[in-house]
């Protein structure tokens, strides 16, 4: 999605040949106009797989799995990284741990809101080493509904997230996928095998 690799170019902050930081228009301050284009990319491919429920993990899954299930007209639920008051123990849980915040949380969604009918879209904002996504197919897998997709927004190609879910069979859409952070430059997937083509 050529808007939001501009948006990664002009906007993204290279802090390490592992981390990139996108907080001036995802996960901080959100460009509500780029998420809306997101969300209308989701929806446009995975507009035949007939989600009935959208996953995502808070909180900076929410903007673009807002757009996403505004186009799709399927309800959003955001799995919860601290247990409510409000929530009792009528939960699905799965561990998660965060490499950029070195910790593990338990993840909750209420049993309410995921059934054995459901197809689910799960989105995040960035892929890496997989685990929040694979915490969320956990999720998914507990309440006996289906993984429809995944649609990530920001993968890091060089990590082991993709292959990890590609090899539990699930289908991955990543909107913009990043080859190499290295030398506080960021290079695509696409443009690698663009410039290998030639």
């Amino acid at each position: 999605m050529e808007r939001l690799k501009q948006a990664i170019r002009t906007k993204g902050n290279v802090l390490s040949n592992e981390v990139l930081k996108v907080d001036t228009f995802l996960n901080h301050q959100v460009d509500v106009e780029l998420m809306g284009a997101v969300g209308e990319e989701f929806a446009r491919l995975f507009k035949d797989s007939e989600i009935t429920k959208i996953l995502t993990i808070e909180s900076s899954g929410i903007a673009p799995s807002f757009m996403a299930s505004a186009r799709l007209a399927a309800p959003l639920i955001f799995a919860r990284k601290k247990k409510s008051l409000t929530m009792n123990d009528n939960v699905f849980v799965s561990k998660v741990y965060s490499f950029t915040k070195r910790e593990t949380n338990d993840i909750t969604v209420s049993k309410d809101f995921l059934t054995s009918e459901d197809r689910v879209l799960i989105i995040d904002d960035f892929l890496a080493n997989g685990q929040a996504a694979l915490g969320l197919i956990d999720i998914v897998e507990q309440a006996g509904a289906t993984v429809a997709g995944l649609g990530i927004v920001i993968e890091k190609s060089f990590q082991d997230g993709r292959k990890l879910i590609e090899e539990k069979g699930y289908r991955i859409e990543s909107l913009a996928r990043i080859h190499s952070l290295e030398n506080g430059h960021v290079t695509f997937v696409d443009e690698l095998v663009t410039t290998n083509n030639n």
